[in-house]
């Protein structure tokens, strides 16, 4: 053998094992033939929510130290959520926050029926409110408990405020805005989620806070020194993350009386870059645990023992294995935690926790979590986390830069589909070079504005990206199929809102776009399934009627199994309709069993669901009546 054969041979061998080694990591795919037999069951029509307001902004006004990078502190703010604030039914009536004009917009989602209404705005009239602040969330929420619906707006550059509504439930409402925290205080907020934390049978209110409190990101005149996170991978010197227990007074449209109880949130939890909060009830005790999505550090799963009046939140990480990387490992994570979402595909045990990061390829290159169940809510309580990472083996892992996630079945099929918001910044000039030296650079620097490299209007990141519609297949895997099925724009998108708008049986889903129009997707399928929407109601402190925010529902026949829970603003910038909608067997014989927590305890109950959408009454004796 010649010297150079002899020399040639470990570098041939070298490639060989290269390519075998790529073989094995290449992500399976489904074929055009499979997309199609896939894509058949699904089908949407696009519908345009709102246009550009006159004098539309594209960016935001900022501290001076921040105008380089005016774009990266630009990208948020549109969001979106659906209820009903008609008495329809059904969740015809939405909220949108439009950062071009800053507006909070409430109106009828076209072709909801009905009788309509002009659309009006939210403003926090007599409240302190000028240039420097803006809104970046809505969530509706019957705070008071009088049966009418009221909303929460939460901004940066002050506390949230609730809009009560005075009207009664069905009446043309009228709101008047009220503070969450008095005095006023200067927050820049990204999260808000309600629940019943400490089981005394009231809605708490949960804020997850982003940039540092005090701190007026959007006052160009400001002499504010501006401090970003401390590190990509752990930051801990974020906002600080809130939580309030809510007493209604019973009085029709008057505030509830709040008690600060934001020292029960882990220290480290407490000050993270909180871009999402997810509620679940996991252990079986009627309380909602608590998963926080955190911008440039770990999430946290923090399982609740509170007592009415007492709250109690305990952080439990996962531990890892040989062959699982660290930030694999729930709570241990060093990625971009934007959204999050529940989905039970078993339809029993817990449920599978889905979560969205940044997943742009040939750039941060991370991964989305699918967080699949291995044991029993049990283990939880003893401080073990009964969860592996499995987004790989799903094709799952890589979606884009993604935001809110939401789950939800939109051909009656019985098996959630995932969707997701994608995109950040849109432009022609590709800045992902400059940010993927900001990311490998050295933590210590990352705080100081004048490290960060320009991103200022024209620039790209993630900008053409589209909203994947995750379809589970045969096999288990998920596909996208958003192409497929006409859907598949570059969209920069933020929040995302599922509901049976048009009362036909079927899911839509509301898209909120940051810096452009906002869609519906409306659901125009010729899937023959039925399904059953179940407002479920109880009585509250000013003897309306109420969501029961925080009820299971599990649903059984002869051909599958169903779970879900009502918290319908888990995620980021979306909130979906307050029922709970589950697909029914050809026959329809199917029992729902309800399980709900109120001041007077747990209560379990069986239904028989019918098609279409229904109130549900529980009742404090522990029964359910279908109406």
């Amino acid at each position: 053998m010649s010297d150079f054969a002899r020399k040639a041979v470990p570098v041939m061998v070298a490639l060989a094992l290269c390519a075998a080694a790529g073989l094995f990591t290449i992500r399976p795919t489904v074929g055009a033939a499979e997309a199609a037999t896939l894509a058949h069951g699904f089908g949407f029509e696009k519908v345009t929510l709102n246009s550009a307001p006159p004098h539309a902004k594209r960016e935001r006004p900022v501290l001076p130290e921040l105008t380089h990078i005016r774009s990266w502190i630009s990208a948020v703010g549109a969001a979106v959520a659906l209820t009903d604030l008609r008495g329809l039914g059904r969740p015809g009536d939405a909220c949108l926050v439009d950062p071009r004009d800053d507006s909070v917009a409430v109106f009828p989602v076209p072709g909801s029926g009905g009788p309509s209404y002009s659309r009006f705005t939210l403003t926090p009239d007599g409240l302190r409110y000028d240039a420097t602040m803006a809104p970046m969330g809505c969530v509706p929420a019957d705070l008071d408990e009088d049966g009418a619906m009221d909303f929460l707006v939460y901004y940066w550059g002050r506390s949230p405020v609730l809009f009560l509504n005075q009207a009664g439930r069905g009446q043309q409402p009228v709101f008047r805005a009220s503070e969450l925290v008095s005095p006023m205080q200067v927050w820049n907020s990204t999260a808000l989620n309600v629940g019943d934390v400490d089981g005394d049978g009231h809605l708490d209110v949960l804020v997850g806070n982003y940039f540092p409190d005090g701190t007026k990101v959007l006052d160009p005149s400001g002499g504010d020194r501006m401090q970003m996170q401390d590190s990509m991978g752990k930051a801990r010197n974020g906002g600080v993350n809130r939580l309030f227990l809510s007493q209604p007074t019973g009085a029709r449209g008057a505030p509830p009386r709040f008690t600060d109880e934001s020292s029960a949130w882990p220290e480290d939890s407490a000050t993270s870059w909180t871009l999402a909060i997810g509620m679940q009830d996991l252990t079986g005790s009627g309380r909602p645990d608590l998963y926080v999505a955190n911008d440039f550090g770990p999430d946290q799963l923090l399982v609740n023992t509170s007592q009415p009046g007492r709250v109690r939140l305990r952080e439990v990480t996962g531990t890892r294995d040989p062959i699982t990387p660290r930030s694999e490992v729930l709570g241990h994570d060093s990625f971009k935690g934007m959204g999050v979402t529940f989905t039970y595909p078993s339809g029993e045990g817990l449920p599978m926790i889905a979560v969205s990061n940044i997943t742009t390829p040939y750039a941060l290159h991370e991964s989305n979590f699918a967080f699949v169940p291995t044991g029993t809510g049990a283990d939880l309580l003893k401080g073990k986390v009964p969860y592996d990472e499995r987004s790989e083996r799903l094709g799952f892992a890589r979606t884009g830069w993604a935001w809110d996630i939401k789950a939800g079945d939109f051909d009656n099929s019985g098996t959630d589909q995932l969707m997701q918001a994608t995109g950040f910044v849109k432009g022609d000039r590709d800045r992902w070079p400059e940010l993927q030296e900001l990311a490998m650079g050295n933590d210590q620097l990352l705080r100081y504005t004048q490290a960060w490299p320009d991103f200022v209007p024209g620039d790209d990141l993630s900008g053409h990206q589209h909203n994947p519609f995750l379809v589970r297949t045969p096999e288990g895997r998920y596909a996208d199929l958003a192409p497929d099925l006409g859907i598949g724009d570059p969209w920069i998108s933020r929040g995302l809102a599922f509901g049976d708008v048009d009362g036909d049986g079927k899911l839509d889903a509301l898209v909120a776009n940051q810096w452009e129009d906002s869609v519906l997707l409306r659901n125009v399928s010729k899937s023959t399934g039925k399904a059953a929407d179940l407002n479920l109601v109880r009585r509250g402190a000013g003897a309306g009627e109420i969501a029961a925010i925080g009820a299971q529902v599990e649903l059984r026949s002869s051909q599958r199994a169903e779970k879900a829970q009502l918290y319908p603003a888990n995620g980021h910038a979306g909130v979906s309709a307050s029922e709970v909608h589950l697909a029914l067997p050809g026959d329809g014989s199917a029992v729902a069993t309800i399980t709900w927590h109120d001041g007077a305890g747990t209560h379990h109950a069986e239904v028989r669901p019918r098609p279409g959408h229904q109130t549900v009454e529980l009742r404090e004796d522990g029964t359910a009546v279908v109406r």
